[in-house]
């Protein structure tokens, strides 16, 4: 199953009109407790959208995100909310955004392994999300996803040559 979710993956901005099975979703939504983090910390809340009104509020203070539109069409929405005191911080890298990046990853490729398509959603005005959404100031909104069953499948995206990406020993 990995390599394949891994291949199959895509970042889908267009929804077919159509509910995400409750198995399916209560299937991704445990890969949440299984993903790495910080000394085991867990530091994550996540949000689960699937009223039109909630997901329609987060979209109208996503302004200028091509993204936009895939939250009102996608008939769920989850936004990965982050405690960045859940996580270390080391020679001025702050982990919480690495447990927030493997966690979005283990929800976008069980979602892939359903059939079900995702993006990830990480350029958005932060406070506007907060109030929409009346996210304490504790937590800070690192990302979220539509899911959904694809509209269109894009093509595979070229990829570069093991050889043009990895180094053996030395630079």
């Amino acid at each position: 199953m990995p390599i394949e979710a891994i291949r199959k993956r895509r970042s889908i901005r267009r929804y077919e009109d159509k509910p995400v099975p409750d198995e399916a979703l209560e299937q991704i939504l445990e890969t949440i407790r299984y993903a790495p983090s910080w000394a085991n910390k867990q530091g994550w809340q996540v949000m689960v959208l699937k009223t039109p009104e909630a997901r329609n509020l987060v979209s109208s203070v996503l302004e200028g995100n091509p993204a936009q539109k895939a939250v009102t069409e996608a008939p769920v929405l989850l936004v990965v909310c982050m405690d960045p005191n859940a996580s270390g911080i080391q020679n001025g890298k702050e982990y919480y955004m690495a447990d927030a990046g493997i966690l979005m990853d283990h929800i976008m490729l069980e979602a892939a392994d359903l059939g079900l398509g995702t993006v990830f959603i990480g350029l958005f005005d932060e406070d506007k999300v907060r109030e929409a959404l009346k996210v304490p100031e504790q937590w800070r909104i690192v990302a979220m996803t539509p899911i959904g069953y694809p509209a269109k499948m894009p093509k595979e995206r070229p990829r570069k040559e093991l050889e043009e990406i990895l180094h053996w020993e030395k630079w």
